[in-house]
């Protein structure tokens, strides 16, 4: 009878361990895929907000067009008026005057205000002119372009360096500028006399 009493309590605490393990287990899966359903949930969200070939065009008062495009952008989960874009090509296109093309890596696009923020490998080319910098603010509303960090301004007739160049849009005016009073603008003319820079 002992023996048999023995088995039957064996046998039944080996059943509940095997029932713990069980259930032990399927609540790890269970917490594995609640951790994987979070995460595909998380990329659908971020997909979500993913545009591929993003292109906005708009006008100002005076009718200068201004077109960005970019590769992707991504919506601003904050503020759905901001677009992060990256690989960014724009053109100005001014009444009676010729188109200035931009591009960078990145930007920040506002939808409602047409503020554009390019960074990273910023070119700007107008005419024969090519302006290269890090950073570059550009606001259809104020007229203003402002182009910072490592500023190169080169042309067929001169190379410049400075921290800041501003161009008001609409005057054409343009402002070199250096973060310190003491820096100068460093110009180099390209024009060639007697095979001499």
């Amino acid at each position: 009878m002992e023996r048999r009493f023995f088995l039957r309590v064996t046998f039944i605490i080996t059943i509940l361990i095997l029932l713990l393990i069980i259930i032990f287990n399927l609540n790890q899966n269970n917490k594995e895929l609640v951790e994987e359903r979070k995460k595909v949930v998380q990329e659908e969200v971020e997909n979500s907000n993913l545009i591929k070939d993003v292109e906005y065009k708009s006008k100002d008062s005076s009718d200068n067009l201004y077109i960005l495009k970019a590769s992707e952008g991504i919506i601003d989960q904050n503020n759905s008026n901001i677009i992060y874009l990256t690989s960014i090509k724009a053109v100005i296109e001014l009444n009676d005057y010729n188109p200035i093309d931009i591009s960078s890596n990145f930007g920040k696009y506002n939808i409602k205000t047409f503020d554009t923020i390019f960074s990273k490998n910023v070119i700007i080319k107008y005419l024969d002119n090519i302006i290269i910098g890090e950073y570059l603010e550009f606001s259809l509303k104020k007229n203003l372009m402002t182009i910072s960090r490592n500023v190169v301004f080169n042309n067929n007739k001169s190379s410049l360096k400075a921290d800041v160049i501003e161009v008001d849009i609409k005057t054409k005016d343009i402002k070199i500028s250096m973060y310190e009073e003491n820096k100068k603008v460093n110009i180099k003319s390209l024009n060639k006399k007697n095979g001499s820079n």
